[in-house]
């Protein structure tokens, strides 16, 4: 199902929403919040539960300034709303810190002295050193993961000229209405650091060759996926170059690291939907819209989601 801010009625009806003569004054507070929120232009979808809503709303990182969408209209919705879920950073300590650099060779070079031609096959190598002779780097010894944040931050430089992420807008506005803030269960830093260290370098191939894939294609897959986010045209962004490099490198596509990040987002909304009031919730779009992910998760637990397609 698919809706744009200015059919609200329609909306209203499709998302199951009683109409608004007949609500109580609570009902009407909650349908105002999330025709607030849904006027940010951000996709969004929507779980109507007994006592509440949750919105949730799909982030993606470093939106781009050409990106038309209206941060203040989801930070309106926000004051108003009864509590917010966002991500949570990994907790780093001071000895984490000092394993970084005592070990840092582990996580920014290949091991024992291999180079990358040990690894990669011959077309997946050509590529590298294409992209090695464009922009005059050396990748041989360097981790594939590290490569290909270069890639993206550096040569890409996807995350330039960009404007506030609905994460930090949602949390500001928490803080500024004291709103209740839920986080995901952080993640230890040192467990953080052990599962990177103890990666196989073969499994950050697939993050090195999406990564050389958002590359080659150029700076406009960067716009458009703005563009595609803005227009609730989800499976396009999905399928945008930058976002499967993002979404197939570590964290995200580790096995183990993934999987509960996933759960933990599921649990957390379910556990919203029982609450009385609106939830805000602001979650990374791979995360909900991805095969078998927290959108399909929750649709196959029962939930009734109203919002845009996104398979």
């Amino acid at each position: 199902m698919s809706f744009w801010p200015s059919h609200t009625l329609a909306f209203l009806l499709l998302a199951g929403f009683p109409a608004l003569a007949q609500n109580s004054t609570a009902d009407i507070s909650e349908n105002s919040i999330v025709v607030t929120a849904q006027r940010s232009g951000a996709p969004m979808w929507f779980i109507e539960t007994p006592t509440g809503t949750v919105i949730l709303v799909g982030e993606i990182r470093a939106v781009p300034k050409s990106t038309p969408w209206r941060p203040d209209r989801l930070e309106e919705a926000t004051k108003e709303a009864n509590r917010v879920i966002i991500r949570a950073r990994p907790k780093f300590s001071p000895g984490d810190v000092l394993r970084l650099i005592f070990r840092g060779g582990r996580f920014t070079k290949l091991p024992d002295g291999s180079v990358a031609a040990d690894y990669l096959d011959a077309p997946q190598r050509a590529r590298l050193a294409a992209l090695e002779e464009e922009y005059d780097k050396d990748y041989d010894r360097r981790s594939f993961l590290m490569t290909s944040f270069d890639l993206l931050a550096r040569r890409l430089d996807f995350d330039d000229e960009t404007t506030d992420d609905a994460t930090e807008v949602v949390k500001d506005a928490a803080d500024d209405a004291d709103i209740p803030i839920i986080r995901p269960e952080r993640f230890r830093g040192e467990d953080l650091l052990d599962n990177l260290a103890e990666a196989d370098p073969r499994s950050h191939i697939p993050c090195l060759e999406a990564a050389m894939g958002a590359t080659e294609a150029g700076q406009d897959i960067i716009d458009k996926r703005g563009a595609d986010w803005r227009r609730y045209d989800v499976p396009a962004v999905m399928e945008n170059p930058l976002e499967i490099a993002l979404g197939q490198c570590w964290p995200w596509a580790d096995d183990e690291l993934g999987e509960e990040i996933r759960s933990q987002w599921v649990g957390m909304i379910a556990d919203a939907s029982r609450q009385p009031g609106v939830t805000v919730a602001v979650v990374p779009l791979r995360v909900l819209a991805e095969p078998d992910g927290v959108l399909d998760q929750l649709e196959a637990e029962g939930f009734p989601i109203g919002g845009p397609n996104w398979r």
